[in-house]
C-alpha cells in the first residue's frame, strides 16, 4: 500500500513538472514573440525617423538649391509652373462651369419639357427658315394640356417682352424682362421669393408684380423696402407683393430672374403684345416617377392633334428639354479639358528636362559628397531617395505657385463672374500629385546614377 502511494506521489510529481515546463515554454514564447513585434516596432519608427531626416535634408538641399542659384531654378521651375497652372486652371474653370450647369438644371426641371416654336441646339446645320413658319404656342392649348395629359404633374404658359422700363418715382431702370406667367408656374420653376409672396389662385387679371434682385436692389435698396411699394411696368401701376432672391446668371441660358420681373399672365397680356413680341411657351412638369419619354410621347400627340397634322406631316412645334443643352455644353467642357491637358502636358514635358537638368547638375556638384556618404556606409537606396525627394520637393514648389495663380486668379474672376470660380480641394491634390509624378520621372536617372558612383572615385574627383 505504500509502494502504490508512492507510485502516485512520483506520477503527480512529473505531471507537475511537465505542466510547469509546458508553461513555462508558453511563457517563453510570448516573451519572445512580444519581443520580436517589440523590435519590429522599433525598427518601422527608426526606418521612418530616417526617412523624414531624409526628407527634411532634402528640403533644405532643394531651399538652398533655390538661394544658390536663383535663376537657374527659377527658370527649370517655370515649366512645372505653367504646366500645372494651365491644367488646374482648365479643370477648374469646367468644374465651376458643369456646377453652374448642374444647379441650373435642377431649378430649371430635367423632368420639364418646354413646347416652343424653336428647338433648343440643333447642332450642323440649322434650317431656321423651317422653324420661322410655325405657329407660336397659345394659351388655349394650355387647357387641353392639363385635361389629356396623364403623365403631367404641373403645367404653366409663359410669354416675355424684353427691354422694358420699370419706374419708381423718380428712378428708374430701363432693359428689364417682363414676365407673364399663368398658374402653377411656381410649381415647375419654383422661384426663390425671400420676401413677400407669390400670386394667388385669383390674381390673374391683378397688377401685382414680383421683382428680380437687379430690379429691388436698384431701385429701393433692400427687399424690406420694396415690399408692398408700386412701381410703374411698361407705364403701368403694380403693386410689389413678391422679392426674389439673387441668383446669378445661368450658362445655360434660361430666364436671368436677376433682371426680371414676374406679373399675372392676364394682367400680363395688357401691357404687352403676347402674339408679336411674346415668345411664349408652354411648361409641363412629368409627374412623379414617369419617364420623361413617356411624357414626350403623350405631349407630341396631344400637340398634333391640336395643330391637325397628318401622320406623315412633320411636327409643327419643339418639345426641348434642358438635358439637351447641358449635355451640348458637357461636350464643350470635355473638348476643353482635353486642349488643356494637351497644353499642361508639353509645359510639364518641358518642365520635367528642367528638374532633370538641375539634378544632373546637382550630382556633378555633390559628386564629393556622395563618395564621403558611401565611404562611411550610406547604402545606394539611401542616396537614391535623397536625390528623388529633392526633386520631388522642387517640382511641388513649382506645382504650389501654379496652384497659388490659379487661385489668385479665381478670387479675380469670382469678382467679375455672375457664378462663382472656386479652386476645389480635389483639384489642389491632382496639381500636388502631378508635381511628385513629375518630380519622381525626372529624378529618378540623375538619382540612380548618383547611387550607382564608386566611392572611391568620387572623392577623387573635383
Amino acid at each position: 500500500m505504500v509502494h502504490s502511494l508512492d507510485r502516485g506521489e512520483v506520477a503527480h510529481g512529473l505531471a507537475g513538472n511537465a505542466a510547469g515546463v509546458v508553461l513555462q515554454t508558453a511563457m517563453d514564447h510570448r516573451l519572445w514573440t512580444m519581443d520580436y513585434l517589440t523590435i519590429n516596432l522599433i525598427v518601422y519608427i527608426w526606418n521612418m525617423l530616417a526617412t523624414l531626416k531624409i526628407l527634411w535634408n532634402s528640403l533644405k538641399m532643394a531651399l538652398l538649391e533655390l538661394k544658390v542659384n536663383k535663376l537657374r531654378t527659377f527658370l527649370s521651375l517655370l515649366g512645372i509652373t505653367i504646366g500645372i497652372f494651365c491644367i488646374i486652371a482648365v479643370f477648374t474653370v469646367t468644374d465651376s462651369m458643369e456646377n453652374n450647369i448642374r444647379s441650373d438644371v435642377q431649378a430649371l426641371g430635367s423632368d420639364v419639357i418646354y413646347i416652343q416654336k424653336w428647338p433648343w441646339g440643333g447642332g450642323g446645320e440649322y434650317p431656321w427658315w423651317k422653324y420661322m413658319n410655325r405657329p407660336e404656342p397659345e394659351h388655349k392649348e394650355l387647357k387641353v394640356i392639363q385635361d389629356k395629359v396623364q403623365s403631367a404633374s404641373s403645367a404653366a404658359f409663359a410669354f416675355s417682352a424684353y427691354s422694358k422700363k420699370i419706374e419708381y418715382r423718380d428712378d428708374y431702370m430701363d432693359g428689364v424682362e417682363v414676365m407673364a406667367v399663368s398658374q402653377d408656374f411656381d410649381k415647375i420653376q419654383n422661384p426663390a421669393i425671400i420676401n413677400g409672396r407669390y400670386f394667388t389662385g385669383n390674381e390673374n387679371s391683378s397688377n401685382v408684380v414680383i421683382l428680380g434682385a437687379n430690379i429691388w436692389e436698384g431701385l429701393f435698396g433692400s427687399s424690406e423696402a420694396a415690399l408692398n411699394k408700386v412701381v410703374q411696368v411698361a407705364g403701368r401701376p403694380c403693386k410689389v407683393i413678391g422679392l426674389l432672391k439673387k441668383k446669378g446668371e445661368s450658362l445655360l441660358g434660361g430666364i436671368n430672374y436677376d433682371n426680371a420681373v414676374i406679373v399675372p399672365y392676364g394682367y400680363g397680356r395688357t401691357i404687352m403684345d403676347e402674339r408679336r413680341f411674346g415668345d411664349p411657351y408652354i411648361m409641363v412638369k412629368a409627374a412623379p416617377n414617369v419617364p420623361l419619354v413617356q411624357l414626350k410621347d403623350e405631349l407630341r400627340g396631344v400637340e398634333r392633334a391640336m395643330h391637325r397634322l397628318r401622320p406623315r406631316e412633320e411636327d409643327d412645334f419643339s418639345l426641348n428639354e434642358i438635358t439637351t443643352l447641358s449635355d451640348n455644353l458637357n461636350g464643350l467642357f470635355s473638348i476643353m479639358n482635353v486642349a488643356g491637358g494637351i497644353i499642361a502636358i508639353f509645359a510639364l514635358i518641358v518642365g520635367g528636362f528642367g528638374i532633370a537638368n538641375i539634378m544632373f547638375v546637382t550630382v556633378k556638384e555633390r559628386t564629393n559628397i556622395i563618395g564621403l556618404k558611401k565611404a562611411i556606409g550610406a547604402r545606394r537606396s539611401v542616396i537614391m531617395m535623397e536625390f528623388l525627394l529633392e526633386a520631388i520637393v522642387l517640382c511641388l514648389i513649382g506645382g504650389g505657385f501654379g496652384l497659388l495663380i490659379v487661385y489668385t486668379g479665381t478670387l479675380l474672376a469670382s469678382g467679375s463672374q455672375s457664378f462663382a470660380i472656386t479652386l476645389s480641394l480635389k483639384n489642389i491634390v491632382l496639381g500636388l500629385s502631378i508635381s511628385a509624378v513629375v518630380g519622381i520621372v525626372a529624378g529618378f536617372i540623375p538619382a540612380f546614377s548618383a547611387s550607382k558612383l564608386d566611392p572611391v572615385v568620387a572623392i577623387r574627383s573635383n
